[in-house]
């Protein structure tokens, strides 16, 4: 019989996780698979960890990883799939937001010959209009500025073939963007669609600071056009300074002009010129410091073996 593994982050979900594990083991009595629901706790404060592993031992078929402190999102769908056996890997959320009754159309479209299975949102309720226009504005400039094609409207809600994620545990990237990393690896790739519901209970824990870093992983990790971009931004400035120094030198010698006349626009362009040095050493270390995190070769979670129950 395969084996279905479900990954699903946790973090200060308390609320949200009775609902959440009772929908699961319905959507799990229903498919003819062996499987296993793999609960990462990322460092939280409240009584997610406890519910987890009370859920652990009234059902075996979850199972808690536990964190030494918070990682991250992104590292705890990673520490999710490196503990999942099998041959298919399912990521989801665990704030009811991604259904766990859309999971056996995930596995049909799988038993159809697709490697990597999208759920893709068609209706997104419960999210603002800044966050709907600022989603697509985000996947548009992406695709213009990478070289990697991201499936539209799609967040870490999949189901991934053993295959692929094998290849993207061979992955050393410390700068993590998984959405990115999977259209990138290839294989078949296809999507269901879904209407996405709101939160269950409680609020989102992606602050808009950890969406634009998110955002800043996702241009950085899968492109270096911001370099080439920049370059063409230099040689444009300095063809339009090259032109405005025939243009001072000629009113000066023709007698048109006087220096102390053009003070404004010399502050003008100097500050101009300065602001345009700062973002191009600002672009510079941005891509420096992931280098130097490469470097460093940390790992990207640390497992809390104590309170974990996921060999």
């Amino acid at each position: 019989m395969k084996k279905i593994s479900i990954v699903a982050p946790v973090f200060n979900e308390s609320d949200n996780l009775p609902e959440f594990f009772r929908r699961m083991a319905i959507v799990l009595d229903a498919i003819a698979y062996d499987t296993e629901v793999i609960i990462v706790d990322d460092g939280s404060s409240d009584e997610s960890l406890t519910l987890a592993k009370k859920q652990s031992l009234t059902d075996r078929r979850f199972k808690t990883i536990s964190f030494s402190r918070n990682f991250g999102h992104q590292s705890a769908i990673l520490a999710g799939i490196t503990h999942s056996s099998g041959e298919a890997v399912i990521i989801m959320d665990s704030d009811l937001q991604d259904p766990p009754e859309l999971i056996p159309d995930l596995i049909a479209k799988w038993n159809s010959g697709v490697d990597v299975v999208h759920a893709q949102r068609v209706e997104r309720r419960g999210e603002s209009r800044f966050k709907k226009a600022s989603a697509i504005a985000f996947y548009r400039f992406i695709d213009w500025m990478s070289d990697t094609t991201l499936p539209r409207n799609v967040g870490d809600f999949r189901l991934m073939d053993r295959c692929v994620v094998d290849v993207l545990l061979g992955l050393s990237e410390k700068s993590l963007y998984l959405r990115g990393m999977v259209a990138w690896v290839g294989f078949k790739q296809d999507v269901v669609s879904f209407d996405r519901d709101p939160r269950y209970a409680g609020e989102t824990k992606y602050s808009f600071s950890k969406m634009s870093n998110l955002a800043l992983d996702a241009l950085l990790s899968f492109s270096d056009r911001p370099l080439r971009v920049l370059m063409q931004l230099g040689l444009l400035i300095t063809s339009f300074s090259f032109i405005l120094i025939l243009f001072f030198l000629t009113s000066l010698f023709l007698g048109s002009g006087s220096p102390e006349r053009g003070w404004l626009s010399i502050v003008l362009i100097s500050l101009f010129l300065g602001g345009i040095q700062l973002l191009c050493l600002g672009v510079l270390g941005e891509y420096i410091g992931r280098i130097y995190r490469e470097a460093k070769n940390r790992p990207l979670f640390i497992v809390d073996h104590r309170n974990s129950d996921c060999e």
